[in-house]
């Protein structure tokens, strides 16, 4: 007997519309329907794409029947729809992506066609197949599915792995310190392995350098420095390994056409430039873009753009904080090796009897690395000191010369050498290690008490980038520096110094008993709720996050609530201008753990309906802790709180959208969010007498 849900619940939009099994059927239809397999990953989609289609005649079957469905079949749909879409994002970018760079991946993309079907599983555990009025055939075929699905294991095409085995072998092969063949790339198996994933002519390498051009873009950011360096790395490797091949075969055909487009090669060496002039055909490839010089030793920058050595670091050094070619600001001056390129370059200048100079020996190099540090230490160019030796050393000396100052200086010395100390500090961690050598720490932690508003936030925002060095936050909470601390963030003499006090007990608290301490002094807690009160933007932001990174220990949560933060808290919800919902949104989902936190919390009148609004437009982050603030606030005796999400119109579809569509963790949030209000309207329905 099917079992029908109470019409509350059909007027708030629990049963499926016929939009929803519309919506599966095409999505089903779009996926089955995608034709020629990806050379990667093609034995896993084949796989899913066949049990897509055995999906797709169970949402058939249901369209059919035209009738009321169980509450479980229409969650289990409703996951479905979710685990469909991101089965053709998976398939998608397997198909349109970069076939080498999702070589490299195989395990990982492996992984998440394996998880993207024991999600299909859980999704089926809740489906009445007895209650649904389907064939026999469509039942045994879904039950089978079920099966399969939920002692699958995890699938990695063993080809995939030997090719890309070979492919990183040959990369490495610059790095094999004992090689005879160092520097040697092998093109013929470099050529096989290309071969084998679809590049065979020059119209597949243009098309795969673009894709893992794209994919460089989008990892910036988010997959961090070396993700997006081994993708540069894949760049050069494809597009120089085309320029060899091809342009190889073009040698043959037509020596007089190459010849015409040979270009002069200037040796960086001073010696090496005096001597004559020789002439050789370099390919583009390996010409740095400033010098148009054959690149002896290549590096990558933060644009991704590839230069040698010596002439982006002259430009750096000459104060530019933008790549040449690009234009773009280089959120860093880390130089990259790019081995891929440099192991091509010395084959090539083997092959055509060049002799192979290191651009990191060279005389020139030497000379750079001299005069950086030699200079008269300034803001231009500390950005830019590089982890060598000679620099490190010349770290620790500007170093020690400046804790001099700030112990035995006037008060001019003294604010201009906590300045160049910040200024040291904030690129680097050797840098940050050598000033905590030199004794810096507890002459910056005096100096906090300064009278000086810039020796004070000087010295505070010294001490916040000292501390990213995770040594480091020992040292300075061993000097006794918090307190000075929260005396600048209580009432620091600038709002910048107490901002950066209060990001410095935010760093000072990721170690855990650094959480004990602070949170049990008697300021500090209140301190950040008054900077969350009066700081502007970046103050109240920073503010938040300290009071987050505390609230992780729970016995720290009652005295965040003590200190009156939560309606401030919800207060800046509602305070488009302060713009830190994220961050207010986190510390309040913390506060849940405490019972005075839930208290306090149950207490605004205006949360609910602010927290139904943030589900729809939120920020991800946003939405995920808004839907565990709401689960929290409707567990344990929150019937008022559940009554009032059920008679609001927004919050059920909203609620629903986060539960197809939202992050893994708002899903599963959304889904045990709907069943607690649906075992809600069945108890308002059937009251027990």
């Amino acid at each position: 007997m099917n079992a029908a849900l109470p019409p509350a619940m059909v007027s708030l939009g629990f049963l499926p519309t016929g939009s929803l099994l519309e919506s599966l059927i095409h999505i089903s239809n779009e996926i089955t329907s995608m034709d020629k397999l990806p050379l990667v990953q093609a034995k896993n989609v084949s796989t899913m794409m066949r049990r897509i289609k055995i999906l797709s005649s169970l949402y058939e079957e249901i369209q059919e029947t035209n009738r009321p469905l169980p509450p479980s079949s229409i969650l289990c749909l409703t996951e479905l729809f979710s685990v469909n879409r991101r089965v053709k994002l998976l398939i998608q970018a397997c198909k349109e992506g970069s076939t080498l760079w999702n070589l490299v991946q195989t395990e990982i993309i492996s992984n998440q066609f394996h998880v993207i079907v024991k999600e299909m599983g859980r999704a089926l555990d809740i489906l009445p197949l007895s209650l649904l009025d389907l064939t026999a055939d469509t039942k045994e075929q879904i039950e089978l599915l079920h099966k399969q699905a939920k002692r699958v294991q995890l699938f990695v095409d063993t080809r995939e792995i030997q090719r890309k085995e070979e492919l990183l072998q040959v990369m490495a092969a610059n790095n094999e310190k004992n090689s005879k063949n160092k520097g040697l790339i092998d093109l013929r198996k470099l050529r096989e392995i290309l071969n084998s994933i679809g590049l065979r002519n020059s119209f597949d390498y243009d098309q795969e350098i673009s894709k893992l051009g794209a994919e460089a873009e989008k990892q910036a950011g988010t997959g961090g420095l070396i993700v997006v360096s081994n993708i540069n790395n894949l760049v050069s490797l494809v597009s120089l390994s085309k320029s060899m091949i091809f342009n190889g075969e073009q040698n043959e055909k037509s020596n007089e056409d190459l010849r015409q487009r040979t270009a002069s090669f200037r040796h960086q060496d001073h010696h090496s430039s005096s001597s004559q002039s020789m002439v050789f055909n370099i390919p583009d490839e390996f010409r740095c873009p400033i010098s148009l010089d054959l690149m002896r030793d290549p590096v990558i920058v933060a644009s991704g753009q590839t230069y040698d050595r010596n002439s982006i670091a002259q430009w750096i050094n000459s104060g530019h904080h933008t790549c040449p070619k690009s234009g773009q600001r280089l959120i860093h001056m880390a130089l990259i090796p790019n081995y891929a390129l440099k192991c091509l370059v010395h084959q090539w200048c083997q092959e055509n009897n060049i002799p192979v100079i290191d651009g990191t020996t060279s005389s020139s190099s030497s000379r750079l690395e001299r005069s950086n540090s030699k200079r008269k230490t300034s803001e231009k160019t500390i950005d830019h000191i590089s982890t060598t030796k000679t620099a490190n050393d010349a770290v620790k000396m500007t170093a020690e010369f400046l804790v001099g100052k700030l112990a035995t200086g006037s008060l001019d010395i003294q604010r201009q050498a906590a300045y160049e100390l910040r200024l040291l500090a904030k690129t680097g961690m050797d840098n940050r290690r050598l000033i905590a050598e030199a004794g810096a720490i507890p002459f910056l932690v005096t100096l906090l008490g300064s009278h000086d508003p810039r020796i004070q936030e000087n010295a505070v925002t010294a001490l916040l980038n000292l501390s990213i060095f995770d040594n480091n936050k020992t040292l300075i909470m061993s000097a006794g520096a918090i307190d000075n601390i929260i005396e600048v963030l209580q009432s620091g003499k600038t709002m910048e110094a107490r901002e950066n006090a209060a990001a410095a007990i935010f760093s000072l608290s990721i170690i855990d008993d650094h959480k004990v301490i602070i949170g049990a002094h008697p300021r500090a807690i209140q301190a950040l709720v008054g900077l969350l009160r009066e700081g502007n933007t970046a103050g109240k932001r920073d503010a938040a996050t300290a009071l987050f990174n505390l609230a992780i220990y729970n016995a720290n949560q009652a005295s965040v609530v003590v200190s009156g933060a939560v309606p401030l808290l919800i207060d800046l919800l509602m305070d488009d201008k302060a713009g830190i919902t994220d961050d207010a949104l986190a510390v309040l989902s913390l506060l849940l753990g405490c019972s005075e936190g839930l208290e306090e919390i149950r207490k605004s009148r205006v949360l609910v309906p602010l927290l139904i609004d943030l589900l729809r437009f939120g920020s991800p982050k946003g939405k995920e802790n808004s839907i565990t603030l709401l689960l929290g606030l409707c567990k344990d005796g929150g019937d008022d709180v559940a009554r009032r999400l059920l008679i609001n119109p927004r919050s059920i579809p909203s609620l629903r959208s986060l539960a197809t569509d939202g992050s893994l963790k708002a899903r599963r949030k959304a889904d045990a969010l709907l069943r607690l209000l649906s075992r809600c309207c069945s108890q308002s329905q059937n009251p027990v007498g």
